[in-house]
């Protein structure tokens, strides 16, 4: 009898499951003022860099966790789409929705180019051509392009900026002005859950596309691109296309960082904000899909809070020590906090890589795993205390059992066996 196959089933329970974690998901970014609040990390500006980010290194696991392209150039798309949201300000109305749609679009089209360009090459040689690319555009921007970045002051608003579309519903405030959304400032809370609402749409997108057959190719590229070519499998639309997609996801961010912050400077598409972004992902699990969110809070949790850190706030944690031990204690943590806080980054990096190479998503499967493995019920007869119990059985299973209990010798098996005659019911 052949059993049927149980695909629609399995489809069913991986549906179930994506839907939980979606929620879950969800639930936990949208309630970040509530449980970031003992640890003091419930600041508006923070959760929505919290948000940003996260978005920034979903968008970069795409293309490096799904496909295996390590990009040193992703920032120069986060800063294509600052640069394209604050003139979309400037130029057309203070609403949120077309600078982010123009800033996703801008980072999409140049993330086409670059890829197409770079994607020529593969491995080492791909992460160098990303990198002098993101580092052209940075000195483009910082001199050459001067009348469109505004050079290393960085493209701000003015009072004397058309803003075309505003000015068709009314005359321009006395005030400058700031970015909204149909009326909804974009700072403090109202700020943050409009990052917010956009991660997780930006989740939903990426588990989509790691559950597709798409994804399936990527992966396939990752794991053994040669022996895709050997098929007759062209595998380049396919990383580029992988390329764009995680570019618009960084012009989106950059795109948030100027909603949220109405300046775009040059330092953004720096060589440093592409390896944060590489930092984030590893740290918080290549592959997975809440790893870079993870990760993301992580770093700028470090950089937010702990490089506020001082002698002062070190003091009032360790005061309970005797002077002869806080002092010292006081003067190691110093070098740790404040404006060490990437040392205290670093070592916590060098951890990680070294015992769960697979980022802090790992750490929580074997965990979760522990947990599991601790939950299963105890095979029957192995509890402390046990007493077994015996079923009656017939002549057969007492035979069965004496000869299991007393097994001949290797000597006098043959005669053993010769002189057991077997025992039928009935």
């Amino acid at each position: 009898m052949e059993l049927a196959p149980s695909r629609p089933a399995d489809a069913g329970v991986s549906r179930r499951s994506d839907l939980i974690l979606l929620v879950a998901f969800a639930i936990a970014i949208l309630a970040m003022p509530v449980w970031l609040r003992p640890i003091g990390g419930a600041y508006p500006d923070l959760m929505q860099k919290f948000a940003i980010y996260g978005i920034f290194a979903i968008g970069f696991n795409i293309l490096f966790g799904l496909t295996g392209y390590l990009s040193f150039g992703h920032a120069a798309f986060l800063g294509v789409g600052s640069y394209t949201a604050v003139w979309s300000f400037k130029l057309l109305s203070m609403n949120a929705l077309p600078a982010v749609a123009l800033g996703v679009a801008m980072a999409a089209l140049f993330s086409l180019l670059i890829g197409y360009l770079s994607l020529r090459r593969s491995g080492i040689y791909f992460s160098i051509l990303t990198l002098a690319f993101a580092q052209m555009s940075y000195n483009l921007a910082y001199s050459v392009l001067t009348p469109i970045t505004n050079g290393e002051t960085g493209l701000q608003l003015a009072r004397s900026d058309p803003r075309v579309i505003d000015r068709l519903f009314g005359p321009a405030p006395a005030a400058l002005p700031s970015p909204e959304l149909f009326g909804l400032p974009m700072y403090g809370y109202s700020g943050f859950y409009f990052c917010a609402v956009l991660l997780i749409v930006a989740f939903y997108i990426a588990m989509h596309i790691a559950r597709s057959p798409f994804g399936l190719m990527l992966r396939a590229i990752k794991s053994n691109q040669n022996r895709l070519k050997y098929a007759g499998v062209n595998t380049r639309p396919y990383a580029l296309a992988a390329f764009v997609i995680s570019g618009a996801y960084a012009g989106l961010a950059g795109a948030l960082l100027a909603v949220t912050d109405p300046l775009a400077g040059a330092e953004r598409m720096q060589w440093t904000a592409s390896g944060e972004v590489v930092l984030m992902t590893i740290l918080g699990g290549v592959g997975t899909l809440v790893g870079p969110v993870i990760g993301a809070a992580f770093i700028k949790y470090f950089e937010n809070i702990f490089s506020s850190f001082n002698a002062q706030t070190l003091h009032h944690v360790f005061g309970f020590l005797p002077d002869a031990i806080e002092k010292p204690v006081v003067a190691v943590a110093g070098l740790f906090v404040g404006d060490g806080w990437q040392l205290t980054l670093g070592v916590l990096f060098m951890v990680l890589v070294i015992f769960l190479p697979g980022g802090i998503m790992e750490g929580v499967r074997r965990v979760w795993a522990r947990i599991r493995h601790g939950r299963r019920p105890r095979h029957v007869g192995h509890g402390k205390g046990h007493r077994p119990h015996f079923q009656a059985a017939g002549p057969a299973q007492a035979q069965a059992r004496r000869t299991a209990a007393h097994p001949p010798s290797s000597a006098t098996s043959s005669g053993a066996a010769s002189s057991v005659r077997p025992v039928t019911e009935g």
